[in-house]
């Protein structure tokens, strides 16, 4: 799909209700190998998008907020006929979030798979307490200071606390594709934005919100009590926390059954979504 700037790369399975799946920074559309055809068996038709300067989608692109990536999931879904329930994980939930604040008539339900919703903090406490969340944080700095393709996927180790059976086909695939030209860049300038974009508009979300945490995500050092804040700051009955034990930040290729269990039963719950 061709956009103000550059070219946003999907592909699409199944057939009935639209399903918009958009994944986090560094990573591909093929994040969701495992998850989109469980949700196009249930009866959807699951559409997966690489982020701008990620994947097959162009390169060159100034800047790579929540807030761009919320623009692009909004032209998509307007390019595919919509309206669409979005799926974001990482930067991408806190896109959804922007995406369906600002085009309500487009998203009838957001899901958001261990977000990046609001400004996140660092807790010097929970660093010295927790390993996890010291090892994840370590990590991420080394790649954004060093630059580092390797730091990056030292992270992901960590990050992914069960390994899919396609593991080492799956890092070097991505290992590939960040090596091309740009794509490290691009991939860094996800870093130059803080979250307060989509922070700011959780409490004009209108449309039903699922968040869902993996309890041991090492980039948070409370999961639980992250997904629970974002809960609370949209509107009163909008939100609903569902938490999947011992999963990490990419819980959608960890624990993919799962997930799809959650998503589609919540889409059931909201039957307008």
């Amino acid at each position: 799909m061709d956009i103000d700037g550059g070219r946003i790369a999907y592909e699409s399975t199944g057939r009935g209700p639209l399903i918009v799946l958009s994944h986090g920074i560094g990573d591909l559309r093929q994040s969701y190998r495992f998850l989109a055809p469980l949700l196009a068996e249930a009866g959807y038709r699951v559409v997966s998008a690489d982020l701008r300067g990620h994947g097959e989608s162009s390169t060159g692109w100034p800047s790579i907020s929540r807030s761009d990536v919320a623009s692009d999931l909004i032209a998509l879904i307007r390019h595919l006929g919509g309206p669409a329930v979005v799926v974001g994980q990482s930067l991408s939930g806190g896109a959804a979030t922007i995406a369906a604040a600002q085009a309500p008539e487009l998203v009838t339900a957001v899901v958001e798979l261990n977000p990046f919703t609001r400004v996140p903090k660092t807790d010097v406490g929970a660093m010295l307490r927790v390993g996890r969340y010291r090892r994840g944080g370590l990590l991420m700095g080394a790649t954004v200071g060093l630059r580092s393709l390797r730091m990056w996927l030292r992270y992901l180790d960590v990050a992914y606390p069960t390994k899919p059976a396609d593991w080492a086909a799956y890092t070097e695939l991505l290992r590939a594709k960040l090596s091309e030209p740009e794509r490290m860049a691009q991939f860094l300038l996800t870093m130059k934005t803080d979250g307060s974009d989509a922070e700011a508009h959780l409490p004009r979300v209108t449309a039903p919100t699922l968040i869902v945490m993996g309890s041991a995500d090492p980039d948070f050092p409370d999961p639980v009590a992250e997904g629970e804040a974002i809960v609370a700051a949209l509107p009163a009955g909008i939100g609903t926390l569902k938490v999947v034990e011992g999963a990490g930040h990419y819980l959608h290729a960890e624990t993919p059954a799962e997930v799809a269990a959650l998503v589609t039963r919540f889409l059931a719950d909201h039957a307008d979504a």
